[in-house]
């Protein structure tokens, strides 16, 4: 009997080795994305895994390979003494660099400095989504500025708070190598429709980026209408397209990501954060899951699919990560992650990075997830 449950757990094991030998290619290759379950593969996090900064919040984390085969994030931060809402107007877009993919960072520089509040993106620069196209490296951004000074602490609560909130653009700035010189124009790649009856009619924030293999770039993007209230109407998000990653882009009329709940139009708001990737001619999008519509709130993060960047559905397995993060040392996060990031080698998902504060956010981090590769 002993022998007969042994052989079965071999059975069961090589069942699984080879489930997942039939989803990598000989030159071992991603074969489909549709049968990837990241839920599953989410491993307990080391301590070692975390950015963190004692002077700064660190936000967002956008990581990248270079040239030179060191791994570079691109992320956001402000000091921390200004608290958690001090990212407008004190965030700044730093690069971190790490022989690993996992870490650990240290920083190296800061990439979009203020340049003075004459710029759309002299004041603030935040939302770093970086990619990497025919040798050159794109950095998608937000960007902002105004003339009012806000108290430290901020605090949403005070209204020159909301005018370098509602001063946001999108903005892409290009470099040869991480470590060298970044150019930035002095318009934004993305900006405000005219049309003040327009989605994106009061700012344009929250860029996310991929290429399809066409050539195609796709850009998702967080929209606010105009509204009677200082924050602005409806938030939304939209998609536009570009020949060039330098743009220009033409914005798609409709928004993206909506959806009704309990018999309602479309809600405030139903994801947020997206992180895109195009794998064999789809594109993906990991984002949160606001209101828990695509994962039935049993994840804060679902990735969702389109074949062409507009009409999006929850994948098969939509959901990315548990309610609570752990860590190896047994302690759990008090916060939800956001700002995600995954990175992949061959098309096989190997790390998911994310902005995750601690202490109800008296200060914040960037953590990288490991994950376990297992397909169903």
């Amino acid at each position: 009997m002993r022998m007969k449950k042994l052989v079965g757990l071999i059975g069961l094991g090589m069942a699984c080795l080879w489930g997942n030998a039939q989803q990598i290619d000989k030159k071992g290759n991603l074969i489909s994305m549709d049968s990837v379950d990241l839920f599953s593969m989410v491993q307990p996090i080391p301590k070692a895994n975390l950015f963190s900064d004692t002077a700064y919040n660190i936000w967002c984390g956008s990581v990248v390979r270079g040239n030179n085969g060191k791994f570079y994030m691109l992320y956001s931060r402000w000091p921390r003494s200004g608290g958690h809402f001090a990212w407008i107007p004190k965030s700044e877009i730093a690069l971190a660099k790490a022989d690993k993919p996992e870490g650990p960072y240290h920083h190296v520089k800061v990439v979009l400095p203020p340049r003075g509040n004459q710029y759309w993106d002299g004041v603030c620069t935040h939302n770093p989504a970086a990619i990497v196209y025919k040798g050159k490296f794109y950095l998608f951004y937000m960007g902002t500025t105004g003339t009012s000074q806000v108290s430290m602490p901020a605090s949403m609560k005070e209204p020159n708070w909301w005018e370098y909130r509602n001063n946001q653009r999108i903005g892409v700035a290009v470099a040869d190598d991480p470590e060298g010189e970044w150019k930035r124009f002095d318009k934004p790649v993305l900006d405000v429709s005219k049309d003040s009856s327009a989605l994106d009619a009061l700012m344009v924030s929250n860029p996310a980026i991929t290429i399809e293999p066409s050539g195609r770039a796709v850009l998702v993007y967080k929209e606010v209408s105009r509204g009677k209230a200082l924050k602005g109407g409806k938030v939304h998000f939209g998609v536009a397209f570009s020949k060039s990653l330098l743009g220009p882009f033409e914005k798609y009329p409709q928004p993206i990501f909506e959806g009704k709940t309990k018999g309602k139009d479309s809600v405030w708001m139903l994801a947020e954060d997206p992180y895109l990737w195009n794998y064999k001619g789809t594109n993906y999008a990991i984002v949160r899951d606001v209101v828990g519509y695509f994962t039935d709130k049993q994840s804060p993060l679902s990735i969702l699919s389109s074949k062409d960047g507009i009409n999006w559905l929850p994948s098969k397995y939509p959901k990315v990560i548990p309610l609570k993060l752990q860590f190896e040392d047994g302690t759990t996060a008090d916060d939800k992650l956001e700002r995600p990031c995954l990175y992949t080698e061959k098309g096989v998902p190997k790390l998911l990075f994310g902005a995750l504060g601690f202490e109800k956010r008296k200060y914040s981090v960037n953590v990288a997830i490991p994950l376990k590769f297992t397909t169903k």
